[in-house]
């Protein structure tokens, strides 16, 4: 990492960059209304191995039909399968919704914990949705890791790891509470439509000047 790289600068100038790119689906959804702990939960579900261009879709079309945990309990598998069609997975995400709608009910009496260990121990959520469900929905610091995150920084030099989950780790060590949650509202669309995983638009990134374009071959 360049000893002059200033992170809450950076952020900045990626703010203004990617202001006209679509947002993260995550905070779109949210944008929209949808910021409940258990529809951000949802999502994040829906989003996984799945394009934002699929699940703000997919999950807005859930969301007409059922938006709380007894609505989503009330739907069979069949009719919840057939509602997502086009994320991955539908028919194993449409059980691990139910099995979540039905702890929420039975357990936490229909509401859903903004809790990072509630989250995680609820059986197909992992940490990269725990986080982002807590940082979109609540506010809370909570840092997600996505692979455009993880590509970026790595592309920065500002950690050095080999997988998200070390990623995520050592941002946390790095970062400052209060950037956070921008780790992912911002660096998701940067890293999707400017450091992009192949011929990254290095001629006009706002923080080229910081980027130690680690692994950059060829760029645009």
């Amino acid at each position: 990492m360049k000893p002059d790289f200033d992170l809450n600068v950076a952020l900045t100038r990626i703010e203004e960059a990617v202001r006209s790119y679509p947002k993260a689906a995550m905070f779109d959804l949210a944008e929209r209304g949808y910021n409940t702990v258990f529809e951000q939960l949802i999502s994040c579900i829906i989003s996984i191995r799945t394009l934002d261009e699929t699940t703000i879709p997919v999950s807005l079309r859930l969301f007409e039909v059922a938006r709380t945990p007894e609505q989503l309990l009330a739907l069979d598998m069949p009719t919840l399968t057939d509602l997502l069609f086009g994320t991955t997975y539908p028919e194993q995400k449409a059980y691990t919704m139910h099995g979540i709608a039905d702890r929420v009910i039975n357990e936490f009496g229909g509401q859903l914990p903004a809790d990072f260990a509630t989250l995680t121990s609820l059986k197909g959520v992992g940490p990269k949705c725990a986080n982002l469900t807590l940082g979109v929905a609540t506010g809370q610091a909570a840092i997600s890791v996505d692979v455009h995150v993880h590509r970026v920084v790595n592309r920065w030099g500002y950690v050095r790891t080999k997988q998200p989950e070390q990623t995520l780790k050592a941002l946390e060590a790095l970062v400052p509470h209060d950037q956070w949650v921008n780790i992912n509202r911002l660096l998701m669309p940067f890293g999707k439509h400017i450091c992009t995983g192949t011929l990254p638009r290095c001629s006009t990134c706002p923080v080229l000047d910081w980027c130690e374009q680690v692994g950059v071959e060829r760029h645009r």
